[in-house]
């Protein structure tokens, strides 16, 4: 009872007790079904009282015409009874007390002319029948149990009554048959009460159960809208918007709905969170989201948060003037909330937004590429200064996407010969001459124009051909200038996905095997902020190349974080500082930092290079500190392996002299 209480089936407010309310509901419920089973159970009823005048014209032969006449009357006027009712819509109480009184006066009407019957014997037998009338009203129809019951009494009355009053039968007789009809009447009866009390069992159970399926939906919405919300902003998450989005693009395949996705992004979300803190950082951002749902809705469109301080809205096209209208309606909102920000650095004290646009387009074949686009337009108008609006356009070079294009010229780069190495010479200070040289790889499309190392390196880790590219640049070494021994000791970078090979090694055993070089002519490169777990198969991997005697260098050591873990566990032969600490060397405190890191290295036993030499002023610093090899523009800049002879390298002497050194 109180499970029903709680699920707001007992009605509120009422004066009734919980089972009152309970028995209210189940004849509510039951209201239908018991009219329509009424209904049915009196025509079946009248059609089998009508075929039993058979058995009168077979056992009362004499009285048939006079009892058939009232089977058809009694018959007759009970099914128009019912169907009028049925008609008005009367409650099943009414068609159920109007169905069992027709049986009560059925039973009288048969009986009352089966009496007249000259057939005795006959009629003794035939008088049985007469439990069917209490037997119907109790098993048959569905009644409920006090209207069951007074037409089953009614029926045993107006039995015992005919039997005791107009019977012309022995004593002995009336007894057994009376007997034998107040039995059915009482097993009857009860069997009836029985059936009443499981059918409302049923509808309890059935109840509950109900009960029961809605609280577990209801819970199972809830839960699935908390799947589906973000946290912070109550606006759909990533979860629901990726399946909207499905929606859209299918639309689009099926129908080419054309819509549109723009990709929003808080600028310099981080410096406000730095000045301000995350709690006005989350302030900052449910502001944003309450103005961006009011505008959106008012649009039509769909928005949600895609992550950080970003969002993404979903709209049909109507055109692009209207997208990018609708673009520049949301900037210009977002503006007038004139939230303060006063940590951006670029003029602009109050919270903007950027935005990029994209477009489902005949070209497009997959949905994740209309994102990806509004990311792209997203990014460039991130680059061109933030708080814009800018539109993909596969035309655009500051929307383009040439990734693509890239993995697919690194596939056949080697082949087509469209990868380079170039030379930068590393002099030693002591010397003043080119003991060595980096290699750097460059990348050219079959048009000639040249693609940045930082566009195409990572696109070959991503896809794999760094390891064709890695392996070719490290033949192509030993072939290019070791052998002319141009340079002492040439070096490669090396990326973390070929060092986790598991035949790196021997595959640079193996190339200096072929070129007949020793190991210690080639340098291998790693660099500190590369993502290069420091793991076992990684150190494994380095302590056999330098059982080759191969050289194992540090590059850019101090931009990231795992630099004195790999001096931990490494021996470096050299370590290269990176260019920004040289260029920090025209102030005292950049000068002393400088400072430590060399006392670092060479309390280490390792040998140090410097990048980033550019000026002479550079050159004699390092000079000044002792420092032993040096890398830079000023010293010699990349170029090919037939020209490493000619570089301009300035002479060690030179400086020497300059600088006063003796």
């Amino acid at each position: 009872m109180h499970m029903f209480a709680e699920a707001g089936v007992v009605a509120a407010g009422t004066t009734s007790s919980p089972e009152e309310d309970l028995r209210n509901l189940y004849v509510r419920e039951s209201e239908h079904g018991r009219r329509r089973l009424t209904r049915k159970g009196l025509w079946i009823a009248v059609v089998a009282f009508l075929a039993y005048s058979l058995t009168d014209y077979l056992f009362i032969r004499d009285v048939a015409y006079y009892t058939v006449a009232g089977r058809l009357a009694v018959g007759v006027s009970a099914l128009a009874i019912l169907e009028v009712l049925i008609y008005v819509g009367a409650r099943s109480g009414l068609i159920d007390t109007v169905a069992a009184t027709a049986v009560s006066v059925a039973y009288l009407v048969w009986i009352l002319t089966a009496q007249m019957s000259s057939a005795v014997e006959a009629l003794s037998y035939y008088m049985v029948f007469g439990a069917i009338f209490m037997m119907s009203v109790n098993l048959f129809f569905s009644f409920r149990f006090p209207v069951a019951l007074t037409a089953s009494a009614a029926n045993m009355l107006i039995f015992l009554g005919t039997l005791y009053l107009y019977s012309p039968m022995l004593p002995l007789y009336k007894l057994i048959l009376g007997a034998f009809c107040i039995s059915c009447f009482v097993f009857t009866s009860y069997v009836n009460l029985k059936l009443n009390r499981e059918r409302y069992s049923v509808f309890l159970n059935a109840l509950e159960a109900r009960v029961q399926h809605n609280a577990a939906e209801e819970r199972g919405k809830a839960l699935l809208l908390l799947s589906n919300t973000d946290s912070l902003t109550g606006l759909e998450n990533r979860r629901a918007v990726d399946e909207r989005l499905r929606d859209y693009w299918q639309r689009w395949v099926d129908h080419r709905s054309m819509f549109y996705v723009l990709l929003l992004d808080v600028d310099y979300f981080k410096r406000y969170n730095d000045r301000y803190g995350h709690q006005e950082g989350d302030r900052c951002l449910v502001a944003v989201s309450h103005l961006l749902q009011a505008v959106v809705n008012s649009h039509g469109a769909r928005i949600a948060r895609y992550g950080g301080e970003e969002f993404i809205i979903i709209a049909q096209q109507q055109s692009v003037e209207d997208a990018i209208a609708f673009g520049e309606a949301i900037k210009s909102a977002i503006r007038a909330l004139a939230l303060p920000h006063e940590n951006r650095r670029d003029g602009t004290s109050i919270v903007t937004v950027s935005i990029g646009l994209s477009f489902a387009r005949n070209q497009t074949k997959h949905l994740d590429r209309v994102v990806h686009e509004a990311d792209l337009a997203l990014y460039a108008a991130k680059k061109g200064g933030r708080n814009a609006v800018v539109v993909f356009d596969p035309g655009d070079a500051r929307t383009r996407d040439d990734e693509e294009d890239i993995a697919a010229i690194l596939k056949v780069a080697v082949a087509q010969r469209l990868v380079s190495l170039v030379y930068q010479p590393i002099q030693n200070v002591q010397t003043g001459r080119v003991a060595a040289a980096e290699a750097l790889m460059r990348l050219r499309r079959p048009d000639g124009t040249s693609i940045s190392p930082a566009d195409f390196i990572p696109v070959a880790e991503r896809s794999g051909s760094i390891i064709e590219l890695g392996r070719w640049a490290i033949r192509t070494v030993c072939n290019d200038i070791l052998p002319e021994n141009k340079v002492e000791v040439a070096s490669v970078n090396v990326s973390p996905i070929e060092l986790k090979m598991p035949d790196f090694s021997s595959f640079v055993a193996s190339t200096l095997s072929d070129f007949g070089l020793a190991g210690a002519r080639l340098a291998l490169e790693i660099t500190e902020g590369m993502e290069l777990e420091v793991d076992q198969d990684v150190v494994r991997c380095i302590n056999d190349l330098r059982k080759l005697g191969v050289q194992v260098w540090l590059d850019d050591f101090g931009t990231g974080f795992a630099g004195l873990s790999w001096l931990r566990l490494i021996e470096f032969d050299t370590v290269k500082i990176d260019r920004s600490f040289l260029h920090d060397c025209n102030t005292e405190r950049g000068r002393r930092m400088m400072l430590d890191i060399i006392g670092l290295l060479r309390n280490r036993g390792t040998r140090i290079l410097v990048e980033g030499v550019e000026t002479i002023e550079h050159q004699r610093l390092m000079q000044q500190y002792g420092i032993h090899q040096l890398q830079g523009y000023y010293l010699g800049r990349p170029a090919a392996a037939d020209q490493l002879h000619t570089l301009n390298v300035v002479p060690f002497d030179i400086v020497k002299s300059r600088v006063g050194y003796t």
